[in-house]
């Protein structure tokens, strides 16, 4: 019987519809370096981990997450140090010949266990504001690529290491990212024995945008996530409620599907755990109409309101004002709306709110922070474009019918 993951990323057997995505991300990485974006909760990090649990081609996956890092020193550690942990044997093949500042951890390993291989790794690191760069360079890339081994890094949450760097230490942004950008490239990627699949649910573009450095991530091929179908949520609804004998109206699992809108596997998770519980707890068949009470049931409840906030709370973290304010101005307008709003009526909000901030940009940029904000909330998960053809324009909703109805619910 397979679980319900409520909590932790998925095992590898238990990830269902993501086969031929995967077989994808093999294929690509073949030849290149791949940036794979999703919304947080989508379900990155279990595909993640299943690259790293069943490698192909003879790679050998080295996982990190890096959320909450903000310097170079930092990411260079936590992956020697994730390399060290999880193949050791491997490691010290790789970097026997290291003198520099691996070598003397190496010939005292003995005397470091794991949890103390970072921290003497951070005493050899030399000093100065460039000690970063010549250490990935002399000790990193250059005893890597000679080793000749086929190595995978794979790296959870970049944008948000990027983010941080923003904040904690600014001018380093663009040297730590043309620096990876440059081994990148130089050697190419299938000249390369070396490949990075960075992760992330932060919109890295977006970041980088406002900094102006897009093009220190043009090395990548950017990939998304793909977005379950409606038939792959009735799928697994009726997977999950027939494994466990719960009798149930056939259109149940369509109705799950209708009401999540465009679905977060963890909430499709929760919503068919829901629906297990219920009808342990009546003792009866499943009807239609208790889909809708279970729903309600998951809004108010503590564990799916803990991780709802974080979906109003990112914004304040990762949006800057006047498109902090605009965002939840206009999030609040369309989670009251009977089926969305149209492009004007949103830029017409968000005219609104910076009027009233006494914002004075001309026609033209507001109209660019406009489309720029509208860009972020769709690549971030908060709406999509359900239709091209309103009068109004485009007509927008939010993407999540689970978070449209919380977000009324506290924030309208």
């Amino acid at each position: 019987m397979t679980d319900f993951y409520t909590g932790s990323p998925m095992e590898p057997e238990d990830l269902w519809f993501r086969d031929e995505f995967i077989d994808r991300l093999w294929e690509i990485l073949r030849g290149e370096h791949v940036l794979l974006s999703a919304p947080r909760r989508t379900g990155k990090t279990s595909v993640m981990d299943h690259l790293a649990a069943r490698p192909r081609d003879g790679f050998t996956p080295v996982s990190v997450f890096v959320q909450d890092l903000d310097h170079p020193n930092e990411f260079l550690l936590t992956l020697l140090d994730a390399f060290h942990a999880k193949h050791p044997n491997l490691f010290r093949t790789v970097f026997q010949s290291a003198v520099g500042w691996i070598g003397p951890v190496l010939e005292r390993l003995e005397e470091v266990d794991v949890a103390g291989f970072k921290v003497a790794l951070r005493e050899q690191l030399p000093s100065g504001p460039d000690g970063w760069r010549e250490f990935g360079d002399r000790e990193f890339f250059q005893l890597t690529r000679r080793s000749g081994h086929k190595l995978l890094f794979i790296v959870d949450e970049f944008p948000d290491l990027i983010v941080n760097m923003r904040r904690k230490h600014p001018d380093l942004v663009r040297p730590f990212l043309g620096w990876l950008r440059g081994h990148c490239v130089n050697p190419r990627p299938r000249q390369d024995n070396l490949r990075w699949l960075l992760g992330g649910s932060v919109n890295l573009s977006s970041t980088l945008d406002s900094l102006d450095a897009l093009d220190l991530i043009n090395a990548f091929h950017d990939e998304s996530l793909p977005v379950l179908t409606d038939s792959q949520v009735a799928e697994f609804v009726k997977r999950m409620l027939t494994e466990r004998s719960v009798e149930f109206d056939t259109e149940v699992p369509n109705q799950v599907a209708r009401l999540l809108g465009r679905p977060v596997p963890y909430f499709l998770q929760m919503i068919t755990q829901n629906l297990y519980r219920w009808w342990k707890r009546k003792n009866r068949r499943v009807l239609v109409a208790d889909v809708q009470q279970c729903f309600e049931e998951l809004i108010v409840s503590s564990a799916a309101r803990d991780k709802l906030q974080h979906f109003y709370s990112r914004i304040q973290q990762y949006y800057e004002d006047p498109k902090r304010s605009a965002a939840y101005a206009l999030l609040a307008k369309l989670s009251v709306s009977e089926e969305g709003l149209g492009r004007s009526s949103l830029q017409q909000h968000f005219d609104r709110v910076l009027h009233e901030r006494g914002a004075t940009h001309p026609e033209y940029e507001r109209r660019q922070l406009f489309n720029q904000l509208l860009r972020d909330l769709e690549n971030d998960f908060y709406v999509s474009e359900i239709r091209a053809d309103s009068p109004d324009g485009s007509l927008y909703d939010f993407s999540s019918g689970l978070l449209k109805s919380w977000w009324r619910k506290y924030y309208a």
